[in-house]
């Protein structure tokens, strides 16, 4: 037979694949590890083997369990599968840890003390019964806040600890009194019947590993697991796996060592690391040939991470052409880099390049301020890839609070968010009496209620209020079995008076609340039932944007994991800054090698073209800093990169700066940038020279600089660009205290006055 017979007989779905590819797709049984680098194609390999073992009749559709790290990308492979098959594929177990978990977890439920019909309690709920805890125990909250007490609890439980694992822990939070609070609040869990996201997982993988039925049971259903994102997981994840793998053995992790970013949520990188140790025998497959970026990006990004230890390698690399050297950009400060960056998007726009396909990111939040500010003033389109998501909308929270107690009537917190909401004239006392009677009765807020009002325990008024409110979610709960739960949540949210406080409402906000409650009741009725809905809401919690036409994406480097442009600026590589000092100090090595994979992701975002930006001086919460250039920047190979600058050369320094690679007089490349650092010829600018910083225990402490002819000097009069006129008042090293004609006392650098003729 031809082999051009053979290529026609084969699959749709294993057309096209690499050598390494077809390899991943084609290994089903025993554990494999799929060390996908960025940009090659793993999306494609995971839905092409899942296909496979179908197509195959390796398994059937109940017997596999895929695990993906996002609803998005749970969607996508979802919908890729459906175009290969030309249909839909029912009845297996694809989704996100958290939603796996809570769908293996609520059958055996009564195992942990839960009831099937348990309710996932959201962020803030879960603040507000730690604080009501804190006050409970008289900690004050100011110092123990309750974030970084949930916080501590949630990664006990990201390392499945459960309360009698961390009595001996230490810490000067609450007075040393958190795992106390862990027990009450598990506790008080229980008695709402209710999970926090890190309890589903928690609780599932303590009853796999306490009852050998139950575990044998799950084993037996899923011979074939599939985890995307494996460098991602944290160890209560990799336990769980573990777990339910051991049996068939028959595990396929894919992941990428060197994109593991997330350590400081939990995800331990050792897991895929030690995936042979964990699995004996596991084939490792590795995907190196890049489809997203061009060779000169790839080589630079490569030979950055190749600096960590903590990796099992790889080497990418394109058949694409090697397009434009990574440029790297020397500016005098952080508003002259923000100019720099609108300057070239600005000169992008005029050769036609989308606005869509240009992002700039930072390391840090507090970086997009100097850019948002250049973005508008040049009126160039940006989004910030961060904020309030829809279902963290106040009015949204209030209506699925109404939703919650309807579904769940033990739900205690959405009880006390809605019982005065609309204002009804149950105030702080009254909702106190509900709490201590219910408490003393071991029953819930609606419970207690419902008995309360048959009493003369209240007073007349009040006991209306509550018994109308009580009749009311009882005349709902019969409505639900009649009516589309979505029609019920309209008439819940028109009879409660909650539609009506809004209509009332005549800030400028009531009318998007109101279109939000809408949209909220639209989206309820894709779902079959509720609690189908309620649970949905507690685990997907995706950011969105209502962003119109094109505009630049303006993120944070921990943001564009799994996110891809064009064009990408990634400006303040500078150390203290990135590599974060905080991650270094608190994290060792550890956090070094973080960063460095932070770098490596930034880098294999761009597509065509990356630039990267530093400064020499830099305004860090109110101060101004000589910055030193990130160690990370000397890791770039030469001949992949072009620097460039616009700080002009010290005198006598034998330096050109500015024009392609900067090279001395003798046509060589000029010193790395540390020794032109600490040789003082760097950071010169304005046609003066500055001494460099000097290094105390890896930090950059500046070094007054010597006073040079021309330079200013107390008395003198000199010109600002921005604050026009003024007198010198001061002089701290580079830094002068000028009292300006017009604008008034004000420090300024140096550098950026000249003496007035």
């Amino acid at each position: 037979m031809s082999l051009a017979a053979v290529a026609s007989e084969e699959p749709d779905y294993l057309r096209g694949l690499n050598p390494a590819q077809r390899a991943a797709v084609a290994a089903l049984d025993g554990p494999v590890l799929v060390l996908a680098g960025a940009g090659t194609g793993k999306t494609r390999v995971l839905t092409s083997r899942l296909v496979h073992l179908l197509v195959t009749g390796k398994a059937l559709p109940a017997q596999i369990l895929a695990v993906t790290f996002t609803n998005k990308a749970a969607a996508e492979v979802r919908g890729r599968i459906a175009a290969m098959l030309g249909r839909s594929v029912e009845g297996w177990h694809l989704g996100t840890f958290h939603a796996l978990a809570a769908r293996l977890l609520r059958p055996h439920a009564e195992l942990v003390g839960l009831k099937p019909n348990f309710t996932i309690l959201d962020d803030d709920d879960q603040m507000r019964l730690i604080k009501q805890l804190l006050e409970a125990e008289n900690i004050d909250d100011k110092k123990s806040p309750a974030r970084a007490v949930l916080a501590v609890i949630s990664r006990w439980k990201d390392r499945g600890l459960v309360p009698a694992d961390v009595t001996g822990e230490k810490s000067q939070l609450a007075d040393g009194r958190v795992p106390k609070i862990y027990a009450q609040y598990q506790q008080r869990l229980l008695d709402l019947n209710a999970c926090d996201f890190g309890d589903l997982l928690l609780h599932h993988y303590t009853i796999l590993k306490n009852h050998p039925d139950i575990l044998t049971e799950a084993q037996n259903r899923f011979r074939y697991i599939m985890v995307d994102e494996y460098q991602d997981t944290n160890t209560v994840q990799y336990l769980w796996l573990r777990l339910l793998a051991q049996a068939n053995k028959n595990i396929c992790c894919v992941g990428d060592e060197d994109q593991s970013i997330y350590g400081w949520r939990g995800a331990e990188v050792g897991n895929i690391l030690r995936f042979e140790e964990d699995f004996p025998g596991a084939t490792v497959i590795r995907l190196e040939q890049n489809y997203r970026s061009t060779g000169h990006i790839l080589a630079a990004a490569s030979h950055v991470i190749a600096n960590n230890n903590m990796r099992l390698g790889k080497n990418l690399w394109t058949s694409a052409d090697m397009g434009e050297p990574v440029r790297v950009q020397s500016l005098w400060d952080g508003e002259e880099e923000a100019r720099w960056v609108g300057d070239e998007i600005e000169s992008l726009q005029r050769a036609r390049v989308p606005l869509n396909e240009i992002a700039v990111m930072v390391r840090a939040g507090f970086q997009t301020r100097a850019f948002e500010e250049r973005f508008i003033q040049l009126g160039i389109p940006y989004r910030v890839l961060v904020g309030a998501r829809f279902y963290e909308r106040a009015e949204i929270r209030d209506a699925m609070a109404y939703f919650r107690l309807l579904a769940g009537p033990e739900d205690d917190l959405a009880f006390e968010r809605i019982v005065n909401l609309p204002k009804r004239g149950v105030g702080p006392a009254a909702v106190q009496q509900l709490q201590v009677f219910a408490r003393a009765q071991r029953i819930s807020l609606m419970e207690s209620t419902a008995r309360l009002v048959e009493t003369d325990e209240l007073k007349p008024k009040l006991r209306q209020t509550l018994r109308d409110f009580v009749e009311n979610f009882a005349r709902w709960r019969g409505a639900l079995e009649q009516l589309p739960h979505h029609e019920v949540a309209q008439i819940i949210l028109d009879d409660s008076g909650y539609t009506g406080m809004w209509q009332a409402d005549k800030s400028p906000e009531a009318p998007g609340r109101l279109d939000n409650l809408k949209e909220l009741v639209n989206a309820m009725a894709e779902f079959d039932t509720l609690p189908a809905f309620l649970e949905h809401v507690s685990l997907v919690m995706e950011a969105t944007t209502n962003a119109e036409g094109e505009q630049v994406s303006l993120m944070t480097l921990h943001g564009a994991k799994g996110l891809e442009f064009d064009i990408v600026f990634l400006p303040g590589w500078e150390e203290e800054i990135f590599p974060s000092r905080r991650s270094i100090d608190e994290n060792g090595t550890a956090g070094l090698e973080e960063e460095r994979r932070l770098a490596y992701v930034g880098i294999t975002r761009a597509k065509k073209r990356a630039f990267i930006s530093h400064v020499a001086n830099r305004l860090l919460y109110g101060s101004w800093v000589n910055a030193l250039p990130s160690r990370f920047l000397e890791e770039l190979p030469d001949p992949h990169v072009r620097r460039e600058s616009t700080i002009g050369a010290g005198a006598g320094s034998g330096m050109r700066f500015g024009g392609g690679r900067n090279r001395d007089e003798d046509g060589d490349r000029p010193p790395p940038l540390w020794q032109q650092i600490r040789a003082g010829h760097y950071g010169a600018g304005q046609g003066t020279s500055r001494q460099a910083p000097r290094q105390i225990e890896g930090r950059a402490t500046p070094v007054a600089p010597a006073r040079r002819e021309g330079e200013p000097n107390i008395g003198d009069r000199v010109v600002h660009e921005k604050f026009g006129a003024g007198t010198v008042r001061r002089v701290e090293g580079d830094k002068l205290e000028v009292a300006f004609d017009k604008k008034g006392l004000l420090k300024v650098m140096a550098g950026f006055v000249r003496l007035a003729g």
